[in-house]
């Protein structure tokens, strides 16, 4: 049959034996209830903000490339050949293709807005890109017509504009040439082939997408590009396929994955997460203050069962385990407890959605979660640590009890 050790056998018994100060027993209680909501709380939160960061990160990969190739300058046709060479045999491409990017005025018969132009190659805008299947009205279709070329517009630059599918607008770019170097605005009619709407308002109120060979000629850029644009089988192979990329090309490329695009966006919402994680660890951190003084005024109790163990031969370090066991469980217990309410909630909300949002001011019906396992390790190991250490010190001062001393207590 099997034994528990001494130590272990004899904490067990002060933990489940009734106190002679009942205090102890309701300050215990209150460590273990504060652990339990301190870990529930933390979890959730956490998911919650996995939900938003797996959206911001959703919405802005259906438009932004999951890795971009650029130079300091302009690049070449040669450029891009060397590119293509570079790239040619990684398997975990989907797909590439040319970019410009770059400010101009649109105008329309009733307004005018400041816009980014971006021309892409509609028939390679598809691998690596969304926006074909982001057109609300209208068609994909950025290719000639009556000698005019197509524009696709945001659905909020379409709004502000007053411009319709079939309407035509005009792009108007500075252009720094003619006599004396003075600036010659390039003009340059457009008819609108579609509007789509992202979701994503820097993409809806301020993008107008049209072919590469047009945005060569509105911003004098004939022959040459800003870049190119990749998109992988799999997202998460970003950074080990820049690398690959970059080692290839050498510095005078500079090769950003998804991330690098939108690193300050990020950081912010790092900031964010980790903020809450500690305003919520104190909720933890009280709950073992309340530990370290139950167990100080239990040490006072079993000041003469300790004399007596101690006298029976137990050492200073049996004395330590006995009573950072009772940390340890409230540990272990508000942990396992926390963490079930946390999924619990995590996955009612993920499947019946209890808790929406209002749909004029959010993207989606209800609070995002997305649970991690990290962030319930994370989490579980940390409360169980505090435990352990808010016990270290009332079980050090046990274990410092004169045995002599301590059996004369009444």
């Amino acid at each position: 049959m099997f034994k528990l050790p001494f130590t272990t056998f004899i904490a067990w018994r002060y933990l489940r034996s009734k106190r002679k100060i009942a205090l102890v027993s309701i300050i215990s209680l209150i460590s273990l209830i504060g652990v339990t909501i301190g870990v529930s709380a933390l979890i959730i939160v956490l998911s919650v903000f996995n939900g938003f960061n797996g959206l911001v990160t959703k919405i802005l990969v259906e438009f932004d490339p999951h890795i971009r190739i650029e130079k300091k300058l302009n690049l070449s046709s040669d450029d891009f050949k060397k590119i293509e060479n570079a790239i040619s045999d990684i398997s975990q491409i989907k797909g590439y293709a040319p970019f410009i990017i770059s400010k101009a005025m649109l105008i329309s018969d009733r307004n005018n807005r400041v816009v980014y132009v971006k021309g892409i190659d509609p028939e390679k805008a598809g691998l690596v890109s969304g926006l074909p299947q982001k057109i609300v009205l209208g068609n994909f279709d950025l290719n000639s017509d009556n000698g005019l070329p197509k524009i696709i517009l945001g659905l909020t630059i379409a709004d502000r504009v007053n411009a319709l599918v079939g309407d035509t607008v005009t792009l108007v770019s500075p252009s720094f040439g003619g006599i004396f170097g003075l600036v010659q605005p390039n003009v340059k009619k457009f008819i609108v082939s579609g509007i789509f709407e992202s979701n994503n308002k820097d993409y809806d109120g301020y993008y107008a997408f049209v072919s590469v060979k047009s945005a060569q000629e509105l911003f004098d850029m004939r022959g040459k590009i800003n870049g190119v644009e990749i998109r992988l089988n799999d997202i998460n192979q970003s950074e080990k396929v820049k690398k690959i990329i970059q080692t290839r090309l050498g510095e005078n490329f500079q090769v950003k994955t998804w991330y690098d695009l939108h690193k300050d966006l990020y950081s912010v919402m790092q900031i964010e997460r980790w903020t809450a994680y500690v305003i919520l660890s104190l909720i933890i951190f009280v709950a073992t203050f309340n530990i370290l003084g139950s167990l100080t005024m239990s040490v006072i109790e079993k000041t003469r069962d300790i004399g007596i163990l101690k006298a029976m031969g137990a050492k200073n370090s049996d004395i330590v385990r006995i009573f950072m066991f009772e940390g340890v469980i409230i540990g272990i217990v508000g942990a396992s407890i926390g963490s079930a309410i946390g999924y619990l909630a995590c996955y009612i909300q993920e499947k019946y959605h209890i808790f929406p949002l209002d749909p004029t001011v959010y993207i989606i019906p209800s609070l995002p979660v997305e649970m991690h396992l990290t962030d319930f390790i994370v989490v579980g190991i940390s409360a169980i640590i505090l435990c352990s250490l808010a016990s270290y010190y009332p079980a050090r001062r046990a274990a410092s009890i004169i045995p002599s001393e301590a059996i004369r207590w009444e």
